[in-house]
């Protein structure tokens, strides 16, 4: 790939690199493309601005990994973009350095990603991409745009693009036929809590232990005393589980893991993902302490509305009426059937990888493995026909192919490096040799 910027004969300029979607990776993608001299970047995103779980934003949630997991520091820790520069620039890097934070609050960590966004170079938000082709012709990537404001329409071609559009709210089948007003995805439940408040709904159920399920809890427990609502959680798996976060197993979050895991049989890396959920699917454990804690003073306050805990719990099916929800529920152990009545509900039930209409044109000429997800090699590079040399890469659509640390913001600028050092043909990033004191294959 030459450095010179480039030109169609119509005199449209030819990206090196262009990013669909501008969460956190690709934001961590375009903090480190600004150093890469002579590289032609940009990245698109319907959105007006940037925006990171709004609807989970609670002032008092921190994240569940440290402040060198932000958009630069654990490959280039001298960046301008990192979280450090981003207080100095604020001035709190003394409040900073006094808390001894090593989780920063949720909400600083999305201020700190709005404060990168608006600033770096090459990010068109407000932009929605209607369409991916390729150019056979140029071996190129052609990109169908909308301006989301005006309906403008225009094409920009790339040598290279960066899927990154993040995942969906996943609703199993069970719970699909009550979904609506009463019945939500946790994903957005700071929009409607206090809706449920003032139309005086009295009983709310939370269905899925995950680390949004078990905040949502709270955060229901803690309005009790005002809302007077009774407050069930279920989960289907054995207990409300924590996150699995002793240092060893750490371990099988870092690029040292990432290639083993990659080299391993399909099969065999879909029946490690299973096993290893308690590495991106359990319950921080200073969340579960407090709800401990609230569920201790509930005790001591005796006049509140209850509250039950459900483990073993699922739920195989869902009907509603005008007046309330009603859960069919199977015991995992026992095996014994009921029906649990409520007025709402929050289904805290994960989310999924989003597959993206943008790329149906080629479709054709992408791989995908047996379960129709992205055919991912070892540098996140998407497999695709031999005659198409463009390069197609993802971001956190690899945990079946790279797994765990595919959705950990700590492996955001390991991953972001590695695939700017595959464009442009040389390690601009030196990449980590030293990750993990385990050696995970040992023939």
């Amino acid at each position: 790939m030459t450095r010179d910027t480039a030109h169609r004969n119509d005199g449209t300029e030819i990206l090196d690199l262009a990013a669909i979607g501008i969460g956190p990776f690709n934001l961590s993608l375009a903090a480190l493309a600004d150093e890469v001299d002579g590289l032609s970047f940009a990245a698109y995103d319907r959105r007006p601005a940037f925006d990171w779980h709004p609807g989970l934003m609670f002032d008092w949630a921190t994240l569940q990994v440290n402040f060198l997991a932000d958009l630069v520091s654990l490959i280039r820790p001298t960046s301008r973009w990192s979280f450090l520069s981003y207080l100095v620039e604020h001035d709190r890097m003394y409040p900073f350095y006094i808390a001894e934070r090593f989780h920063m609050p949720r909400r600083e960590y999305a201020d700190y990603c709005a404060w990168a966004a608006r600033s770096l170079p090459g990010l068109e938000f407000g932009t929605e991409v209607e369409e991916v082709r390729w150019d056979a012709g140029r071996d190129l990537w052609e990109l169908s745009l909308t301006d989301v404001a005006t309906g403008t329409a225009r094409v920009r071609y790339a040598r290279n693009v960066v899927m990154g559009i993040g995942s969906e709210p996943y609703v199993p089948d069970a719970l699909r036929p009550v979904m609506g007003e009463r019945a939500i995805h946790s994903g957005h439940h700071l929009h409607h809590v206090e809706r449920f408040a003032a139309e005086g709904v009295r009983d709310i159920t939370v269905v899925g232990s995950g680390q949004s399920g078990a905040e949502v809890f709270l955060d229901l427990l803690r309005r009790q005393k005002e809302t007077g609502w009774t407050v069930t959680w279920l989960t289907r798996s054995w207990g409300f589980a924590p996150l699995d976060y002793s240092k060893l197993v750490l371990e099988y979050t870092t690029p040292a893991y990432m290639r083993y895991f990659n080299a391993l049989a399909p099969e065999v890396r879909d029946r490690l993902n299973r096993a290893q959920w308690q590495l991106h699917k359990g319950i921080d454990t200073e969340t579960i302490d407090l709800i401990h804690a609230e569920l201790y003073d509930h005790l001591l306050d005796g006049e509140r509305p209850a509250v039950k805990l459900l483990p073993a719990t699922g739920v195989v099916g869902a009907e509603r009426d005008e007046k309330a929800i009603r859960l069919d529920v199977r015991h995992a152990d026992t095996e014994r059937e009921t029906t649990l009545t409520t007025d709402a509900l929050i289904a805290a039930t994960g989310y999924a990888p989003r597959r993206p209409d943008c790329l149906g044109p080629v479709e054709k000429l992408i791989g995908w493995d047996h379960q129709g997800r992205y055919d991912v090699g070892p540098g996140h590079r998407v497999r695709t026909v031999p005659e198409v040399g463009a390069g197609l890469y993802v971001q956190n659509a690899d945990l079946h192919s790279h797994g765990a640390a595919a959705p950990d913001l700590g492996i955001g600028a390991y991953r972001g490096a590695c695939i700017l050092n595959d464009v442009t043909g040389r390690e601009i990033f030196r990449l980590p040799r030293h990750s993990a004191f385990q050696t995970f294959a040992t023939a």
